[in-house]
């Protein structure tokens, strides 16, 4: 597979993780979903989840099982994080790497091709969500209230760039 296949996500939503709908999850037939933690769900300096988002879980959980899977080593942010949300999740997941995915999509108990992982970035999210054959799913990062995403944002604006030299498309597939 080409590194612009690698790092093409299967849906580009243009939005934070909240437009992803139970009415989407159902039309791409996904079992479950792998979530990405640091600016997917919660900014990145944040350590409480936004009633937003659970409401969100609350109406994600009862058509797919939910994990999470983080680069980050933080037990106690991550771990409140998941905790607040009722969910179970995984710390210093090595993301591109596969196996800390693996592990998620062993504990759901699903195909590996019904779970979709969700994230923000396309150099460690999408990119390990393709290498494990999970359908992948790119959503804008979660901001602070009043952040404007594309100056705050330098790494994935080069990642966009970056992948579109490789030959990714990210038009919106929704």
């Amino acid at each position: 597979m080409s590194w612009g296949k690698l790092l093409e996500p299967d849906l580009f939503l243009g939005d934070s993780i909240l437009s992803l709908t139970p009415e989407i999850v159902k039309e791409y037939d996904l079992k479950g979903l792998v979530l990405d933690v640091d600016e997917t769900l919660v900014p990145l300096r944040e350590i409480q989840v936004s009633e937003y988002l659970r409401q969100w879980v609350e109406q994600i959980r009862p058509v797919a099982t939910l994990w999470l899977v983080s680069n980050n080593i933080s037990e106690a942010r991550i771990g409140g994080i998941a905790r607040s949300l009722n969910l179970p999740y995984i710390t210093g997941a090595a993301k591109p790497s596969r196996r800390k995915l693996r592990q998620a999509v062993t504990g759901m108990n699903l195909p590996v091709e019904k779970v979709a992982m969700v994230g923000d970035r396309l150099f460690t999210d999408v990119l390990a969500g393709n290498r494990l054959g999970m359908f992948t799913i790119l959503v804008e990062p979660m901001v602070e209230p009043g952040e404007i995403m594309q100056t705050k944002h330098p790494v994935r604006s080069l990642e966009v760039w970056l992948s579109q030299i490789l030959g990714a498309s990210l038009a919106q597939k929704k």
